[in-house]
C-alpha cells in the first residue's frame, strides 16, 4: 500500500482525492468549486473525446459550437427546464467594471453599464439551440438535424467533489431535430447505445442501460435513458443520459416544418451528453490502495519504460536500445510509450509514481537484461512481474495490454453481478442499503410520491428502470400496492 494514500477501507472519499491529487489528473483552483483539470488528466479527456468524437461523425453527427451566454428569455422558453435549472445558474447582470473612488486600486462593478436583459451562463444548451434551429428549419428537407458542441457548463453546485461535481465541467452535448416521433426516440436509445459502448470497451466499465424514473428525468424531457455504473463502495453513478425530448422545445420555441404534404407540425427533438464525470467514474471503479489504474485502451501512457544503470554510459547503451529499437515497434502498433531516462530520480522512486499513475504496463531494462536479451514487464492491474525476451516484444506487450483491458472489465464486472440484490420488504431493502449497498432490484408501486418518500426515508434513487427489465407481479416495498416490475434502486454520487 503507498503510504501517501489513504486506504479505501478508512475513508473513500479522501481515498478518491488523493488518487486524483496525487495521480497528477487535478488540483484545486482559486475558484470555489471549479477545478483545474492537469496534463496527465486532460490527457485522458482527450483520450475518451477522441473516442466519442469519432463514433458520433460514425453515427452521421456534426460538431458546432452555440454561445456559452443564454439570453434569460430564451432560458425561460420551456418552463420545465428553465424550473429544473434555476437553481444552480449563474447570471451575467452588468458588462464592467470601474475603479472605486475611495479604494485604490480596486474596481467595483459599474452601475451604469446594467445589461439591458441578464444573460444565463449556459447550464445545458438547449434554449440557445431551439431558438437557432428556428431559423435553420423550415421543411422535411432541413430534416434531420444532428449537431454535436463540446464544450464547458456552468452548474452553480454548493457540495462539490473533484470530477463528480464541479461548478464548472467539460462534456459534450448532442442536439438532434427530427420529422417524427419514432426517428426521435431511435436516434435517444441510438446514442445511449454509443455511450454503453464506450463505457463498457473503453473504460472496461459495465453499465446497466435503462430508462429514468418520472423524479428522475432530465427537466423538459418526455423520457430519459440512462447507463448507471456501480462503484466499488456500493454507490451507483450516472455514467450518461440520452434524453427523448418529444415536441416539448419545438412548442416553445416555435419550431415548425412543413412535410412532404404541406402540412405544418412541430419538431422532434432529442439531447445527449457525457462529462469530465466519467473520468471519476474511471477512478472509483477501477483505482486501488496504490493509486490509480488505467484501462489501456484510453490510459494516457499505456506502457513507461524505466532504465535501471549505472553511470552515462550504461544509461546511454540502454536507451540506444530503446530508442532505436523498442519504442519504434511499440508505437508501430499504436501503443503510447514514455522512456524515463531522467537521471536525477531514482527508479524506485519512477516505479511509485507511475504505479500511482495508474500505467497500465511498466517496463525496466537494465544492462544485464541486455546481456541476457530480455526485459522485465509489469502489469499495474494484478502487480505481476515477469521477464519476457526482447525480440516480439511489441506483440507481446501489446498482447498483455489487451489482456488487462479485459480483466479490468471482468473484474468490474464480477463486483456488480456480486452487488445485485433482490429486496421484498422495507426492513430487507434498508438493511442491503446500509451492509451489502450496491443495486437493489425492488417493487416500486409507480407513483412519483411513493419513490419521493422512499428517497426521503433512505437517501436511495431510483436508478433506473432496466431496458431489458423482466415483468414481475410483486408489491412495493413501502406501500404494498401491486407493481409489475422491479426497479434498481441505489444510493448514488
Amino acid at each position: 500500500m503507498n503510504k501517501e494514500i489513504t486506504s479505501r477501507e478508512i475513508d473513500y472519499s479522501q481515498w478518491y482525492n488523493d488518487l486524483i491529487i496525487k495521480g497528477g489528473m487535478a488540483d484545486y483552483s482559486a475558484v470555489r468549486g471549479c477545478m483545474i483539470i492537469k496534463p496527465y488528466g486532460f490527457a485522458l479527456w482527450e483520450n475518451m473525446q477522441g473516442v466519442l468524437d469519432k463514433k458520433f461523425k460514425e453515427t452521421g453527427h456534426q460538431n458546432a459550437y452555440f454561445p456559452l451566454f443564454v439570453p434569460k428569455s430564451l432560458f425561460e422558453a420551456e418552463e420545465t427546464n428553465a424550473e429544473g435549472f434555476a437553481k444552480e445558474c449563474a447570471v451575467v447582470t452588468h458588462y464592467r467594471l470601474k475603479s472605486d473612488p475611495d479604494k485604490k486600486g480596486k474596481l467595483i462593478v459599474d452601475p451604469e453599464a446594467k445589461l439591458e436583459e441578464e444573460l444565463v451562463v449556459r447550464p445545458t444548451s438547449e434554449a440557445i439551440i431551439w431558438n437557432t434551429y428556428k431559423g435553420w428549419i423550415q421543411s422535411y428537407r432541413d430534416l434531420p438535424i444532428l449537431i454535436n458542441q463540446w464544450a464547458n457548463v456552468v452548474r452553480w453546485e454548493m457540495r462539490t467533489r473533484l470530477f463528480l461535481r464541479t461548478a464548472e465541467f467539460l462534456w459534450q452535448e448532442g442536439h438532434t431535430a427530427h420529422a417524427t416521433e419514432q426517428e426521435a426516440i431511435d436516434e435517444a436509445k441510438k446514442m445511449l447505445h454509443v455511450y454503453a459502448d464506450f463505457v463498457e470497451n473503453y473504460m472496461a466499465l459495465p453499465v446497466i442501460r435503462g430508462i429514468k424514473s418520472p423524479n428522475e428525468r432530465f427537466a423538459g424531457a418526455v423520457e430519459t435513458f440512462c447507463i448507471e455504473a456501480l462503484m466499488q463502495d456500493g454507490k451507483a453513478l450516472q455514467a450518461g443520459t440520452s434524453h427523448f425530448l418529444g415536441q416539448n422545445f419545438a412548442k416553445a420555441f416555435d419550431v415548425k416544418f412543413s412535410d412532404n404534404n404541406n402540412k405544418l407540425d412541430y419538431v422532434w427533438a432529442t439531447s445527449w451528453g457525457v462529462s469530465t464525470r466519467l473520468i471519476g467514474a474511471l477512478v472509483m471503479a477501477h483505482g486501488d490502495d496504490d493509486g490509480l489504474v488505467m484501462p489501456p485502451k484510453i490510459a494516457p501512457i499505456q506502457v513507461v519504460i524505466v532504465p535501471i544503470f549505472k553511470g552515462e554510459d550504461q544509461l546511454a547503451t540502454i536507451s540506444q536500445k530503446v530508442n532505436t529499437e523498442i519504442i519504434p515497434a511499440l508505437t508501430a502498433l499504436g501503443i503510447r510509450v514514455k522512456f524515463d531516462d531522467d537521471a536525477t530520480a531514482r527508479p524506485g522512486w519512477k516505479f511509485a509514481e507511475y504505479e500511482k499513475k495508474g500505467v497500465p504496463v511498466r517496463m525496466a531494462l537494465g544492462a544485464r537484461d541486455l546481456e541476457n536479451n530480455v526485459i522485465e514487464v509489469a502489469r499495474r492491474d494484478t502487480k505481476e512481474k515477469q521477464s519476457y525476451p526482447l525480440e516480439n516484444i511489441a506483440n507481446t506487450v501489446a498482447d498483455l495490454l489487451e489482456e488487462i483491458q479485459k480483466n479490468l472489465f471482468g473484474r468490474s464486472l464480477k463486483y456488480r453481478e456480486e452487488h445485485i440484490t433482490n429486496a421484498d420488504t422495507w426492513d430487507e431493502f434498508v438493511n442491503l442499503l446500509d451492509t451489502k449497498a450496491g443495486f437493489i432490484a425492488a417493487h416500486w408501486d409507480g407513483t412519483p410520491e411513493t419513490e419521493e418518500k422512499i428517497k426521503e426515508l433512505s437517501k436511495a434513487t431510483i436508478r433506473c428502470i432496466p431496458l431489458d427489465n423482466k415483468l414481475e407481479e410483486g408489491n412495493c416495498i413501502l406501500t404494498g400496492k401491486p407493481s409489475k416490475q422491479r426497479v434498481l434502486f441505489a444510493r448514488a454520487y
